[in-house]
């Protein structure tokens, strides 16, 4: 047992409620997580549930006992900063929405960490989607310029973090894709 109450019976009945309140949902959390993060192995896990939660209580709450069960961060700032998890975030819809096209793209070119040459995202982005539309099967105005234009901004300003989501695409339809988008970007680790 997790825990065991001894006492006289309308005591230990009071106190019921409340220390199942205390234990139960932290004890779902983390045990939750540990599945997540045996079945993950060495990936990393972050939990992203805030705008999720059942209150501002239950998305510090899932945050904590998500890490304690095993996660590697949160994008929760609040829980990050009070019980000391890695915060990790991606970016927001709004953000990927609030380009229109390439001329928006105040910077284009992303910093070698070791010195060397910048390269031209915005060219290798144009290049690997030219690549990659006859095997999606797509013709090149049915990709967003804002879209992409967003991603290249975020990339760029966040080149060790950058993760995008996928959640509005059709992620059935390309996943086919992902292994050989995912192993071409790994070359460009070396970027900062």
């Amino acid at each position: 047992p997790l825990m065991r109450i001894e006492g006289p019976l309308i005591i230990v009945q009071l106190l019921e409620t409340t220390l199942l309140t205390l234990v139960n949902y932290a004890s779902l959390m983390a045990t939750n997580a540990a599945r997540y993060r045996i079945a993950a192995g060495s990936m990393k896990l972050f939990e992203f549930g805030l705008r999720r939660a059942q209150g501002p209580d239950g998305g510090l709450s899932a945050s904590k006992y998500s890490y304690i069960g095993g996660f590697d961060g949160t994008s929760n700032v609040l829980a990050g900063k009070l019980f000391n998890i890695p915060v990790k975030g991606t970016h927001a819809h709004a953000y990927i929405t609030s380009f229109n096209g390439f001329s928006e793209l105040r910077n284009i070119f992303l910093e070698p960490k070791c010195g060397g040459k910048p390269r031209d995202l915005l060219e290798l982005a144009l290049t690997w989607r030219t690549n990659l539309l006859p095997i999606f099967k797509l013709f090149s105005v049915e990709a967003s310029e804002g879209e992409l234009a967003a991603l290249i901004s975020f990339a760029i300003a966040f080149p060790e973090g950058f993760m995008a989501l996928v959640d509005t695409y059709e992620v059935q339809r390309y996943s086919c894709c992902m292994n050989k988008v995912t192993s071409s970007t790994k070359s460009h680790s070396k970027y900062r």
